[in-house]
């Protein structure tokens, strides 16, 4: 029985005992009501523009696939920031020498403003977890002790923070156990408290966010779901002629 993530070229998933995993962010993603139409839109809208010349080269096909994709790249780009910053700013702060990207320097500075200022004692940085009851792994980005307390942190760096980031901490938070630097399952221990660090160039805030039973509940309900949805569009069947209805 064993834990393990893959990390791919356009992102990672899950292995758990030998059958793909479900990850927290996906069943997050698929069992909530979308809020990222518009953000959709205006990124297909703005890569049109930029790129109007370019696509008009390509085949329709080729074109169409090109602004279908256009969003997602962008949102991979972002989601992979965070963890840059972590990284570096974490070595940053233990004193070590490390290249920031110019793209990326105000986001570091930032983050270390966050560490100098909160001092948090790191007990799991980047860590991966899974749950076997519920059927999910993820990975989180800092548990740490803060004063008398633990705390469970998620870096964001995109343009805002949202009330579902609390799911995917009670995911990771309530997970039965974290693999160690060896890859060793170790058992998890629920954290006091939960937030957001929402790292900008130029500042950063920390939004605390509710961590207890209930929120780990309407997790599990929001992933039974988002597994619904895989299992809801098998349910119309092929067309029915009335000859072949029993009378």
């Amino acid at each position: 029985m064993s834990l393990v993530r893959h990390n791919t070229g356009s992102g990672h998933y899950y292995v758990l005992d030998g059958e793909r995993a479900d990850g927290v962010t996906t069943l997050i993603g698929e069992g909530l009501p979308p809020r990222l139409e518009k953000w959709a839109a205006e990124k297909t809208a703005n890569y049109a523009l930029d790129h109007w010349d370019e696509l008009t080269q390509m085949p329709l096909s080729e074109r169409h696939s090109a602004l279908i994709g256009a969003r997602w790249a962008d949102k991979n780009r972002a989601a992979s920031q965070g963890t840059q910053v972590h990284q570096l700013g974490r070595e940053l702060a233990a004193g070590h020498e490390v290249e920031v990207p110019d793209y990326l320097d105000g986001y570091v500075r930032s983050y270390v403003s966050f560490l100098d200022d909160w001092e948090p004692q790191p007990e799991l940085i980047e860590a991966v977890v899974g749950n076997r009851s519920v059927g999910y792994a993820g990975t989180l980005d800092l548990l740490a002790q803060v004063g008398s307390e633990r705390w469970l942190f998620d870096i964001k760096t995109g343009a805002g923070v949202y009330g579902d980031t609390a799911l995917q901490l009670a995911a990771y938070g309530f997970a039965e156990f974290y693999l160690d630097a060896e890859g060793v399952e170790c058992p998890m221990t629920p954290p006091d408290r939960a937030a957001v660090v929402h790292v900008q160039p130029g500042h950063y805030s920390v939004y605390p966010l509710p961590f207890d039973a209930e929120v780990f509940k309407i997790f599990r309900h929001v992933a039974y779901v988002a597994r619904s949805r895989a299992t809801i569009r098998f349910w119309v069947g092929s067309e029915v002629k009335r000859e072949a209805v029993k009378s």
